[in-house]
């Protein structure tokens, strides 16, 4: 197996009466590595998770990396509650979708509504899965999260040692 492509960056794209809206150039290049299926000239697919009431977001996987996290749910005993919440969560509250020829995924209504998208969607990648957000309530709730976190730690505390499981934060 080689390298996976991971996402990274940012982005805010308009989105149009129909739902359409255009993703990061870099996003489909990961989108197209992680479909076994995609061919050049091919449109590549993936998976959008949105979740219970509580997620107000949506986070796009690509056909692998949802496959992994199938394989996993796949290996838990059959019918015991966590299986069965998160066959829910991840295979339920899910929709396959696919970029177009124009570099543009369909969000659908129920979508749409769930996390309250009208004229504009951000996007942020989140290394194997990238999020797509309401701006505002990404700068509301997540960034000022991360915020947050990061105020509480000292001037000059180093966001890479964050990896080292002996540090405590």
């Amino acid at each position: 197996m080689g390298r996976r492509l991971k996402f990274r960056g940012e982005g805010t794209h308009k989105v149009d009466g129909k739902g359409r809206v255009s993703i990061p150039a870099g996003f489909r290049r990961v989108l197209e590595a992680g479909d076994p299926d995609w061919v050049e000239g091919k449109c590549p697919n993936f998976v959008i998770v949105y979740g219970d009431h509580r997620r107000k977001y949506l986070q796009c996987y690509t056909v692998e990396a949802i496959e992994e996290v199938d394989e996993q749910i796949a290996s838990m005993p059959r019918g015991s509650q966590k299986r069965r919440v998160l066959e829910k969560l991840f295979s339920g509250q899910s929709v396959q979708s696919s970029v177009d020829e124009s570099g543009r995924i369909v969000l659908p209504v129920k979508l749409r509504g769930k996390i309250d998208l009208s004229s504009e969607a951000y996007f942020i990648a989140s290394g194997d899965t990238f999020e797509i957000w309401n701006p505002a309530t990404y700068e509301a709730e997540e960034q000022a999260r991360t915020e947050a976190f990061l105020d509480d730690l000292p001037d000059d505390f180093d966001p890479l040692m964050l990896l080292d499981p002996s540090v405590e934060v």
